[in-house]
C-alpha cells in the first residue's frame, strides 16, 4: 500500500502500447463489487481464491502490466504464479515515502482512515516485515519514491521503460 503501483502502472499504459490492469479494479468490474464488500460477504479465504483465479486470468493476456493488491503475491502459489507467467518487478519505496504517501491519502484508505501516525507506522513495518519475503521474489526491483508529483512520474517512468526496454506509443 503506498508504493505507487496504480500511479506508476497507469502512467506506464498512457505512455507504452502496453495496457494496465490494476487486479483489484478487475476484480470488482468482473463481480460488480468492491473488494471489501467481497471481502466481507465471502470472507478472506473465499476473496483469495477469487484473486488467484482473476490472476491466473489476467496473467493469460499479452502485452498488460497488471498491478495486483499488496497481499496477493503473500498467498497460495500466486507469486509462482506471476514468476511462470511474466516479469515481476518489486515496487520498492522507502519507509519514509510510504508513510508520507499513506498519511496523505489515508482518508481514502478504509484499513488505515483510522490509525493515528504512530499507528500508521507500527502498521508499515508489520506488513513490510511480513510480505518482504514475498515481494522479494520478484525478478527485479525498481525504486517507487519519485511519484509524487508529475514530473517526478514521468521521469520514473522514464527510467521504468528504459530499464525494461518497453515500447513507447
Amino acid at each position: 500500500m503506498g508504493c505507487g503501483k496504480s500511479t506508476l502502472g497507469r502512467a506506464l499504459g498512457r505512455e507504452t502500447s502496453l495496457t494496465f490492469i490494476d487486479l483489484d479494479i478487475y476484480i470488482e468490474s468482473r463481480f460488480r463489487a468492491n473488494i471489501r464488500t467481497i471481502f466481507a460477504e465471502r470472507g478472506e479465504a473465499a476473496f483469495r481464491e477469487l484473486e488467484r483465479r482473476m490472476l491466473d486470468e489476467v496473467s493469460q493476456f499479452e502485452d498488460v502490466i497488471v498491478a495486483c493488491g499488496g497481499g496477493t503475491p503473500c498467498f497460495g502459489d500466486n507469486m509462482d504464479l506471476m514468476l511462470e507467467r511474466g516479469e515481476t518487478v518489486f515496487l520498492e519505496a522507502s519507509r519514509s515515502r510510504l508513510l508520507e504517501r499513506l498519511k496523505l491519502g489515508r482518508a481514502r484508505r478504509p484499513l488505515i482512515a483510522n490509525l493515528d501516525d504512530e499507528a500508521l507506522a507500527r502498521q508499515i513495518d508489520a506488513g513490510l516485515e511480513q510480505r518482504l519475503p514475498h515481494y522479494t521474489r520478484a525478478v527485479h526491483t525498481f525504486n517507487s519514491d519519485r511519484l509524487d508529483n508529475a514530473e517526478q512520474i514521468r521521469e520514473t517512468v522514464d527510467k521504468f521503460i528504459q530499464r525494461f526496454n518497453l515500447p513507447r506509443k
